[in-house]
């Protein structure tokens, strides 16, 4: 009977550790890697001055004499240089925006940026299996997703999603979905395209909220590739370390500070209300009261977690306390929607003019480029040589809903700038620039 016990025990204590070994194995997250990304940069056709974006929107006719002198004022204050893109639509005259030219913009941006990263990484059409598209106003039928598995021939069962209408933060919310759809599915591949369409986009009113919207966006995209695949660790640049949405959607304030909508003459349009900074304010405040947790060191969250308790429980009439995220981030790739937007966060995080310099110079060279303009400022952080194993970078960014997201990533290898493909690198030695309070747009310039 003790052989017999012994001969059990042998047998059932080893199958029972292979399978708690399985069965953690299996249920534990997958890790997320960022193979590479790839930033759309248009060619020299497309570059428009401020001049020029002023000759054009007088020479439309649509524009009331008072509204051109807002726009200008709001151009001079942008934070927008002399370089940005417009699609071809904007750059003709008379201007055409219509389906078959918003499909034309699409076509550019998303084929261009997708044709880079797949250089950039090897990878093979056929072998991506998720794919995930963001582009808020412009949501054709097909939709982009299909315009992408039809182009590059893609595979029979590709998860395909295309998201449409969810605003300048939509590029991080992708990469949520994807990494949500990695972890069932092992040794997979998820393609993340990001862009606007400008073509449809365009407003043709007097309408002073939905203006600003024609001085801040312009063209760009941006492709992103993702991996579960432990072999892929080596060559691929960053891991995804946490992904943090919030929504204040149920607040009617929250709701309505972007909204596309008819003005009174039935012209559609993008307004932007005067709540906008103080409800991205408390997208912010939310979202990092999710994240302070998960990246802070234990002194910020005791200093944190105290404000917080004395704030909620005992409504005590303090200033929240604002954790140093500096302690936790060496990176920050804050979405260059507009200056404004950029100098709160500066404000609000005491944030250095270094670690605010990717999102400007993104801002002054790309304009508002939507849900690709936080990869645009990795890309610059990159171009830069910043970039060295270990490094945190926290992408932030809101958009219409509203909402704030945070991705935070960890580099796992140097980058270096001499041999990437980079939409900065031919030009990185030019920057930073100063940017002024207030650039005068000189209407007698060609």
């Amino acid at each position: 009977s003790q052989l017999r016990y012994n001969l059990v025990t042998v047998t059932v204590c080893p199958s029972l550790l292979v399978f708690l070994g399985t069965l953690y194995f299996m249920s534990r997250p997958r890790k997320v890697y960022l193979v590479d990304f790839a930033c759309y940069k248009p060619g020299p056709e497309r570059q428009g001055t401020r001049e020029f974006f002023m000759e054009r929107s007088a020479k439309i006719g649509c524009f009331s004499e008072e509204n051109l002198a807002f726009q200008k004022k709001i151009l001079e204050r942008s934070g927008l240089g002399q370089h940005t893109y417009f699609p071809e639509v904007v750059m003709r005259f008379p201007p055409n925006p219509c389906m078959a030219e918003a499909r034309k913009e699409a076509e550019t941006v998303v084929f261009g940026a997708i044709d880079e990263l797949l250089s950039k990484t090897g990878v093979k059409a056929k072998d991506i299996g998720i794919l995930v598209v963001n582009c808020s106003g412009f949501c054709p039928a097909p939709s982009l997703s299909a315009m992408i598995v039809n182009h590059y021939k893609l595979r029979g069962n590709i998860m395909s999603y295309n998201l449409g209408g969810m605003g300048c933060s939509a590029a991080l919310i992708s990469v949520d979905l994807a990494k949500q759809l990695l972890q069932p599915h092992p040794n997979s591949y998820a393609l993340v395209m990001s862009m606007e369409n400008i073509t449809l986009y365009w407003y043709f009113g007097n309408d002073r909220s939905m203006l600003v919207s024609n001085c801040l966006f312009r063209m760009g995209g941006a492709a992103i590739l993702l991996s579960n695949r432990s072999s892929d660790r080596r060559r691929s640049k960053y891991q995804l370390i946490h992904t943090v949405r919030t929504h204040k959607g149920a607040d009617d304030r929250c709701y309505n500070c972007i909204l596309q909508r008819e003005d009174d003459t039935k012209r559609v349009g993008v307004s932007l209300s005067k709540d906008l900074m103080a409800v991205a304010g408390e997208a912010l405040t939310t979202n990092i009261t999710i994240l302070a947790p998960l990246v802070l060191p234990m002194s910020e969250k005791l200093l944190f977690f105290a404000t917080l308790v004395a704030k909620k429980v005992f409504k005590m009439k303090i200033e929240p306390y604002i954790p140093d995220f500096k302690l936790a981030f060496e990176h920050f790739c804050i979405h260059a929607g507009g200056r404004a937007v950029l100098d709160e966060l500066e404000k609000n995080l005491e944030l250095s003019q270094w670690h605010m310099e990717p999102s400007r110079m993104t801002l002054y060279r790309f304009g508002n480029t939507s849900s690709s303009s936080s990869w645009y400022g990795l890309a610059y952080s990159e171009a830069k040589g910043r970039m060295r194993k270990g490094d945190r970078t926290w992408q932030i960014a809101f958009g219409s809903g509203f909402k704030c997201n945070s991705a935070v990533w960890q580099a796992l290898r140097t980058i270096n700038p001499a041999k990437e493909k980079n939409p900065w690198i031919d030009e990185i030695h030019e920057f930073p620039v100063r940017v002024p309070r207030v650039a005068p747009v000189d209407l007698k310039a060609p």
